[in-house]
């Protein structure tokens, strides 16, 4: 935020930086107000996976178990305020059943616990949890964007039971606010030019994901949008930092 603001010193930015805003009640900053956006990048989904002991298959009967057992089900995430966290809270806060969060220290102990049993739900990264949903170890039964990915073709997606529902990863370029634009142009034009490459957008569609082009323009609005979307849901779940 205080680097010199000659377009040298760039910021890769991510749905944390768009929860953070509302999670910690006193920032030395203001995301919104101190860093210019350049360039979204990609979206990348997020997978609603649960151990393979759950009797549910579906969303649908998911949601019926849930509310069957309230309480007694553990929705494990990567941490307090990660996209995987708040996915959690938004379906929690959309369907009304009771889940203990329970946040691990990143992706690989929550992946552990879950695949132990340890846990029971987790609305995981695809880089995460891919491997072991194509081994059998975990069951996924939806992707939380609001269209099926590539990477999974026939998983339905939340917002099949649930219309609205959606949630992600952003991620994209920022810089310091007083950078002159005529830098950030040509840096939004240079990433653009690299989202078009074939081999770009096949390796984020390995991940997952798919490109983000865009004018900064696009991508403030983006940022703006997914702030007061993300607000919403940390009030609900009374989130507090670690």
């Amino acid at each position: 935020m205080n680097a010199p603001a000659d377009g040298y010193t760039l910021l890769l930015v991510g749905p944390t930086h768009a929860v953070n805003a509302t999670l910690y009640e006193k920032l030395t900053y203001n995301f919104i107000r101190d860093i210019a956006p350049i360039a979204s990048i990609s979206r990348e989904p997020l997978v609603m996976v649960v151990n393979p002991s759950v009797p549910a298959k579906t969303v649908p009967e998911f949601i019926a178990y849930a509310k069957a057992n309230p309480g007694k089900l553990n929705m494990a995430s990567s941490g307090i305020g990660t996209s995987v966290h708040v996915g959690g809270e938004l379906f929690k806060m959309m369907t009304g059943i009771n889940m203990l969060h329970v946040p691990y220290r990143g992706a690989a102990p929550a992946i552990t616990d879950l695949i132990g049993g340890r846990v029971q739900v987790m609305l995981a990264t695809l880089p995460s949890s891919i491997e072991y949903i194509k081994a059998g170890n975990l069951r996924a039964l939806a992707v939380t964007t609001a269209k099926r990915t590539p990477v999974l073709p026939d998983m339905p997606t939340v917002g099949d039971v649930l219309p609205g529902y959606e949630a992600s990863a952003v991620y994209g370029v920022g810089t310091p606010r007083n950078t002159p634009a005529e830098i950030v142009d040509k840096l939004n034009k240079e990433i653009n030019a690299g989202l078009a490459d074939p081999r770009m957008k096949a390796r984020l569609a390995d991940l997952g994901g798919t490109v983000l082009p865009g004018s900064p323009a696009d991508f403030g609005k983006l940022i703006a949008g997914e702030r007061e979307k993300w607000a919403k849901v940390v009030k609900f779940s009374g989130a507090k930092p670690e």
